[in-house]
This record gives C-alpha cells, sequence and structure tokens, in this order.
C-alpha cells in the first residue's frame, strides 16, 4: 500500500455539485465547509450513508479523516459529490479498490442535468395546456 504519501485528492461532481474532497489516515471524522458533517447536513438524513458508502465497499470504515469543500447544487447532489471524490481519492490510496468501487457504479460522474426550459413550452417537454372553447 503507498502509506509515504499522508494526503489523496480527488474532484467529485454531481449535478451541479461541486467537491473536492482530501483523505488523511485518521478516525473516521469528516469536516464538509470547515464544520462537522452532522452540522452541514443536520437536514439531511441519509447523507451519512450516501457519503460512508465507499468506505463500506472497500472495508475501510474510521480508517480516513475526510476533509472536503463542496459548492453548487442541493443537499443530496452535494452528498453524491462527496461520495464521488471519495471514491477517486481511495483509489490513489490503493489502486487494487478499483474492481468493487466500479461494480457498486461511484466512479462513473452521474451526467444526468436538469434539462433546460424550451420557448413555447410551459416546462423542458410539457406543452401548452389545450383549450376546447
Amino acid at each position: 500500500m503507498a502509506e509515504a504519501k499522508e494526503r489523496y485528492y480527488a474532484t467529485g461532481k454531481r449535478k451541479t455539485a461541486i467537491a473536492r474532497v482530501w483523505l488523511t489516515p485518521g478516525t473516521g471524522k469528516i469536516v464538509v465547509n470547515k464544520k462537522d458533517f452532522d452540522e452541514y447536513f443536520y437536514d439531511h438524513i441519509v447523507a451519512r450513508y450516501i457519503v460512508e458508502q465507499p468506505f463500506r465497499i472497500t472495508g475501510l470504515e474510521g480508517k480516513f479523516d475526510v476533509y472536503c469543500t463542496v459548492i453548487g447544487g442541493g443537499k443530496n447532489a452535494q452528498a453524491e459529490a462527496i461520495r464521488h471524490g471519495i471514491a477517486k481519492a481511495l483509489l490513489g490510496y490503493h489502486p487494487d479498490l478499483r474492481p468493487p468501487l466500479k461494480k457498486a457504479g461511484l466512479l462513473t460522474r452521474d451526467a444526468r442535468v436538469k434539462e433546460r426550459k424550451k420557448y413555447g413550452l410551459r416546462g423542458a417537454r410539457r406543452g401548452q395546456q389545450y383549450s376546447k372553447r
């Protein structure tokens, strides 16, 4: 394992959220935008499950401290961007972790974004309401 290097960096993205993630060997503490994880995601119950998924899959729970800055998107997209960044940073720690992370789909950037509204329509695809009279 690549123990000599102390920090592992990666960028994670989802919708319009961009997360810069640094992993350091530690006790499992997660800091998001200079706030404790539970303080930042106080209103989002599933966020911790989403963010810790790469560690559960690789069996590395509690072995890394996570420091990340995240901008854009909503809370769910930010949590998924952090998850993407953590999965990519774990590859810097140990490239042999790629198969389980890839199988779980954590290395693929989820490219689905909101479709823009078109002129003459009420939304991206919804047409005008038909009036019989």
